[in-house]
């Protein structure tokens, strides 16, 4: 697992975004972020903890859309085209997939649906491109790329225009020119390859099942994110009037409850696709044969891009006629993966975990250690021990030798470097301690065949985090007992940084 310290006054950590500290006595300086490799040559030095993942990669997840939006499900099975037929009469050129299903985890619900191989594929062939008059964007749903270019820059985000646009077209059922689309995506009733939905949409009891875990905050921080959005869908009913003209229906919020939004939401969320090199308007698709019916996989590299009048895939690796296609989900630790889709990639190198350190601003001392700092974040990126090192120094002199040390141990002084050390295995017990199972209760959850899908994910995604958190202080420790006086009790400090 690499270690990456960031100044949080000059960097934001992507994979991550922690909530700044509430305390007033602490200001957020930095962060360390804990991630999955396989690289263990700086164990030392900078605190790369190496971690093995022992299991195979989970398939991805998708959200039901709209799914509150009660269509009956008969409807669904009365039509005889399934999706890629209907693609294909509307412009899908012929193509080396095909759309299969497999039995859901769960028998009360029905199969899972997938993209599969037609034939044998080798890496480079095209699998399918998608033309775009088959691909929902704002610029195709809004009709005017200025428009959708304001929406998107002022108070709502793409997902939640999407969102609203499928809704109204859900409410045209038949009529609707996605229809089979829609279909399609609620068929899929929120299950991906591992018949979960994000935890967006979990009860309150479900959710008790990531105790212990940052995700579990994050969760409950995004949903009142999506609550906020909520409240100004109305706008784009009145921004862009001309496109709800044709709907017979009630303005948004009159229209649509907040929990039929949150699914909806939710949904697009998991099935949108992040297009490069395109313009505003176009770079979140929704591509009919992308998501949920490809499998998101973190050691793939295989994306859909957009190409002269479509979306196309071409895949990374030999595919056998019959085998589900992959694709990648983007740099993304686990954390995303469970939120946005639904599943945990047990063999994921981008997942980590965060640690945030700040200065304490009660310390006299606060600004000359903060101007120590500047410009420093390069260097500090490769090591948080220094920073750390920095909090506990209270001699002027020491301040700039502490931040340019080398090595695991501090030659300023072996009673600090105890301190140091002892402060991060204490955070690492605390977090650990903060879990409500144990690693081996978590393998016995696993191992039980007949464990709630959701229960499942959730324990798979605690129990890569209590890894990284076991190698983290285990490698401490290390760290301790390479001190060249063990005995040594730690130096009291009066304005030690705080961990979060």
């Amino acid at each position: 697992m690499d270690v990456a310290y960031h100044h949080l006054q000059q960097t934001k950590c992507i994979l991550f975004n922690p909530p700044y500290f509430s305390s007033s006595t602490h200001r957020p300086i930095s962060v360390l972020s804990i991630s999955n490799s396989r690289d263990n040559n700086n164990v030392r030095r900078s605190l790369r903890w190496g971690t093995r993942n022992m299991c195979l990669a989970s398939a991805s997840s998708s959200d039901t859309l709209v799914s509150a939006l009660k269509k009956k499900d008969k409807e669904f099975e009365e039509e005889d085209d399934d999706l890629k037929s209907w693609m294909h009469k509307n412009g899908l050129p012929p193509c080396k997939v095909v759309i299969k299903e497999r039995k859901a985890y769960d028998p009360r619900h029905p199969s899972i649906h997938y993209v599969a191989a037609s034939e044998d594929l080798q890496a480079g062939d095209i699998a399918f491109s998608v033309p775009n008059s088959l691909v929902v964007t704002l610029e195709r749903v809004l009709g005017n790329e200025t428009i959708a270019e304001l929406l998107t820059t002022n108070k709502l985000s793409e997902l939640a225009c999407l969102a609203l646009y499928l809704m109204y077209e859900k409410k045209q059922g038949k009529d609707s020119v996605w229809y089979p689309y829609i279909k399609e995506l609620d068929r899929q009733r929120g299950r991906g390859q591992l018949a979960v939905e994000s935890p967006l949409l979990w009860s309150e009891s479900e959710l008790n099942y990531l105790t212990g875990s940052p995700v579990k905050a994050e969760v409950l921080e995004r949903a009142e994110g999506i609550r906020k959005e909520y409240n100004e869908l109305d706008t784009v009913w009145f921004m862009a009037g001309s496109l709800f003209q044709q709907y017979p229906f009630d303005i948004p919020t009159e229209a649509f409850s907040f929990e039929i939004f949150k699914q909806a939401f939710v949904a697009v969320q998991s099935c949108v696709v992040h297009l490069q090199k395109v313009s505003l308007a176009r770079r979140f698709a929704l591509v009919p044969l992308g998501p949920p019916l490809l499998t998101y996989r973190s050691n793939c590299k295989a994306m859909l891009t957009a190409v002269d009048g479509a979306v196309q895939l071409v895949v990374d690796r030999p595919y056998i006629a019959g085998q589900s296609i992959v694709v990648w989900c983007g740099p993304q630790p686990n954390s995303k993966l469970l939120i946005n889709y639904g599943f945990v990639d047990e063999d994921n190198s981008y997942d980590r975990l965060v640690v945030e350190a700040a200065l304490n601003t009660e310390d006299p001392q606060y600004q000359d250690k903060r101007m120590v700092n500047v410009g420093k974040e390069r260097e500090t990126v490769l090591d948080m021990l220094p920073y750390m090192r920095l909090g506990y120094v209270s001699d002027p002199s020491e301040m700039q030798s502490v931040l340019s040390s080398q090595g695991p141990v501090c030659p300023v002084s072996s009673c600090m470097e105890h301190a140091v050390l002892n402060q991060l295995a204490t955070y690492f017990r605390e977090r650990l301690s903060g879990y409500p199972t144990t690693l081996s209760e978590d393998e016995a959850l696993l191992a039980d065949c007949d464990i709630d899908p959701k229960k499942r994910v959730a324990t798979q995604l605690i129990r890569c985090e209590k890894k990284i958190l076991s190698r983290c202080l285990q490698a401490t420790i290390d760290l301790i007992n390479q001190l060249p006086d063990t005995s040594a009790s730690p130096c009291p400090v009066p304005y030690a940084p705080l961990l979060r």
